[in-house]
């Protein structure tokens, strides 16, 4: 009975094991995009795409809600340190760059229509108040609309944070699943299941969902930062709203009682 290999055998089946070692294999990230399957290469660069996107989209959110938060403080000292309304909205008008300036030009416009209508010969009525519920409920109309597109434009950009958070986990692990049946497909045929021949394979298939994970992280936490400040800042421009509000309808009122 033989109790061992001929020498000749064993000598192949090394110098099988050190080809197959030696094809394998590059385990740099580099190495393991270039060696990857076709559909999980397109995986890869679909979210590598997806996590550029997302820090753009990160940076321009980040300096868009920093300079709104400045400059809304300052427009709010500016206009509660106003003596007149006219005075300051014929200086805001030149520069509208923040919703604060944006809400405020849209009720004061139409105010200033208002009052051109009602000094018209044709139309005055002394007997009414010079800001009559007509005006006051399309100026709070105007508000609203103009508060609601300036909040959209803020929020341009968060879905897409949203969506890369939610979904970039799930195509990474798309392309993983993918990238590991293929190495099993290729360790059926080729009936050798050494763990240097298994694990590039399955690092490969392992990347996709690495990839994956740090497109969606970042995503994920800049999605919940941003959206609480969208949240807060629209509860500001809100306020803002009722006081200016309040504030025309008081203003009518002395109007009304001068008149």
């Amino acid at each position: 009975m033989a109790e061992s290999m001929p020498v000749g055998a064993v000598q192949a089946a090394d110098a099988v094991g050190n080809v197959a070692a030696s094809v394998v294999h590059d385990l740099s990230l580099w190495g393991m995009f270039v060696n990857a399957d076709l559909l999980v290469k397109s995986v890869i660069l679909l979210l590598l795409f997806a996590s550029f996107w997302s820090w753009a989209i990160i940076f321009e959110k980040w300096m868009r809600f920093k300079a709104v938060r400045m400059m809304g403080s300052k427009f709010e000292q500016a206009f509660w340190s106003a003596e007149a309304l006219d005075a300051f909205y014929e200086k805001v008008k030149r520069r509208v760059n923040h919703p604060f300036a944006y809400v405020f030009v849209a009720a004061m416009e139409e105010w200033m229509r208002s009052q051109r209508r009602e000094s018209m010969p044709m139309l005055r009525n002394t007997t009414q108040p010079a800001l009559q519920p007509s005006v006051r409920e399309r100026m709070v109309q105007i508000m609203s609309v103009a508060r609601n597109r300036e909040l959209e434009e803020l929020e341009k950009g968060l879905g897409f944070l949203a969506t890369v958070g939610s979904a970039a986990p799930f195509v990474g692990l798309f392309g993983t699943v993918w990238g590991i049946m293929s190495s099993f497909q290729s360790i059926a045929m080729s009936k050798n299941t050494s763990l240097a021949v298994v694990a590039p394979g399955i690092a490969e298939a392992l990347f996709a969902t690495a990839i994956g994970l740090f497109a969606a992280i970042p995503a994920v936490i800049a999605y919940n930062r941003f959206s609480n400040e969208l949240n807060s800042f629209a509860g500001k421009l809100e306020d803002f709203c009722v006081e200016f509000s309040a504030l025309l309808s008081r203003q009518s009122d002395v109007q009304a009682k001068v008149a």
